[in-house]
Formats: structure tokens, C-alpha cells, sequence
């Protein structure tokens, strides 16, 4: 049986959902919820991929005027290697690479914390481990009388049978 949400957490959301079980209330989550979200989910892709194919459209339409992008920098009048397109696909085509230039720099500067988070998750599997080998030990000499330590000679106070001033007892 699922536990029931705290009241903390009833003040904090409408109806209590457990993501794990996928159940209100202890009852399962009907096929009309999830038909109802991919629905809200489809709207709203539809409310941005619409707006955004538009202004694409719009801005072809606007900038489909041809212009020659040169890659010879000494001769400009008779360019050696140069491109002639669109205006709108040239500027999508830098809008994408730079997307892709700045996507690729992101990935190399983060690989200090990628290398961290798997250093620290074999670091938590060996501490799982180790766990479970001394919860295993544990239990185990819970019962074994040979593991228990031995009772002390001399009382509570050592061997010598004196206390911390030395007073014999």
C-alpha cells in the first residue's frame, strides 16, 4: 500500500501523485489522465512550432535576395573560392553553426563535472558494497558468542587493580 502524502505536502500540491507508482490517493492514475496530458503536451508543441515555422517562413520570403560568400580574403573583385546563395540560408546556416560551436564548447568545459560524477558514482557503489558487506558482518556476529569481547581481568579498573591516582582497590 502507498503511503499517504504529509499534510506539508497536500498544502503544496493540488492532488497528492506518487511518480514512482503512479497513483492518487492510493488508486491508479486513469487512462483519461495520460490521454489528457499527451494532449496538453501536443497543444502546446503546436503553440511554439507553429509561431516559429511562420516567422521561418517570413524571413525566407523576406531575405531570398542571392549574395556571394567569398573565402578569398587578398581578392575580392575575383574571388577564387566563393559561394553564391540565399540570403536566408546563410544566415541559417551561421545561426547553426553557431549553435553547434557553442553546444561543443559547453560539452568540453563541463567535462571536469562529468568526470566527477562518475568518479563519485563508482565511489558510491564501492560504499554500497562495503555497506552491504557490513551489515552482512554485522548480523552474523550478532549471534557468535566467539566474536564478543572477552571480559577484563582486573575489574573496572585494569590489571593493576589501582585507579587514575594510583589508590589501590
Amino acid at each position: 500500500m502507498p503511503e499517504r502524502p504529509t499534510p506539508a505536502l497536500k498544502a503544496f500540491s493540488a492532488a497528492p501523485f506518487d511518480r514512482n507508482t503512479g497513483r492518487f490517493f492510493g488508486l491508479r492514475a486513469s487512462r483519461s489522465f495520460s490521454n489528457a496530458r499527451a494532449i496538453m503536451r501536443k497543444f502546446f508543441t503546436a503553440v511554439v512550432l507553429i509561431p516559429l515555422g511562420l516567422i521561418f517562413v517570413v524571413f525566407a520570403v523576406a531575405n531570398r535576395h542571392l549574395v556571394t560568400v567569398s573565402f578569398d580574403p587578398f581578392n575580392s573583385t575575383d574571388p577564387s573560392i566563393a559561394v553564391t546563395l540565399p540570403l536566408f540560408v546563410v544566415i541559417i546556416a551561421v545561426a547553426i553553426a553557431g549553435v553547434a560551436a557553442g553546444g561543443a564548447a559547453t560539452w568540453f568545459r563541463q567535462r571536469h563535472w562529468r568526470r566527477a560524477a562518475r568518479q563519485h558514482e563508482v565511489d558510491a557503489l564501492q560504499a554500497r558494497s562495503q555497506l552491504a558487506d557490513l551489515r552482512a558482518g554485522a548480523t552474523a556476529s550478532r549471534y557468535d558468542p566467539q566474536r564478543l569481547p572477552a571480559p577484563s581481568q582486573g575489574g573496572l579498573y585494569g590489571q593493576s587493580g589501582r585507579d587514575k591516582q594510583g589508590a589501590t582497590l
